[in-house]
């Protein structure tokens, strides 16, 4: 048991790293949401959802895949270790869920996790578009959610 929980702490990310990241991600939201649409070398979106325990407002940037006119596709990673927060609100939530995309206005959307043959495909896609990604996800001990993220219509909202 003290053997698991070692193994757990060490998976976790810590204070100074969470701190971290958010500060981070909230530099990437504000320049998407200046019209920056790349970083790191991948298009970006600004997914817009409400916390699962706190019902707060949460905004997190993320890279994205075309599925099509008007759906994209984000791939869950959350440093490997775990679900990221961003995923767990959304799925929690996924009637609040929108999107911004720079230089437009925020679209509501409905979400899919990806599962079986679809997921497949749309890894192979991810994979070699971003062979970074496939490399970080062969460091993991569980398969990356993938979701899709599709535009509702207007009536839809």
């Amino acid at each position: 048991m003290a053997q698991k929980q070692e193994a757990r702490k060490a998976k976790t990310p810590g204070a100074f790293s969470i701190w971290m990241q958010k500060k981070a991600n909230a530099r990437v939201v504000r320049k998407a949401r200046k019209g920056k649409n790349t970083f790191m070398g991948m298009d970006i979106l600004v997914l817009n959802t409400v916390g699962k325990r706190t019902g707060e407002p949460r905004a997190t940037p993320l890279a994205w895949f075309g599925d099509g006119d008007g759906a994209w596709i984000s791939v869950a990673s959350g440093g490997g270790s775990r679900n990221p927060g961003w995923y767990v609100n959304l799925v929690a939530n996924p009637e609040r869920a929108s999107i911004e995309l720079p230089g437009a206005q925020p679209c509501s959307v409905t979400s899919e996790t990806l599962t079986g043959a679809e997921r497949d495909e749309a890894w192979a896609m991810i994979a070699e578009s971003q062979p970074r990604i496939a490399k970080y996800q062969a460091k993991s001990d569980r398969a990356y959610p993938i979701v899709r993220l599709t535009g509702r219509a207007r009536h839809d909202r």
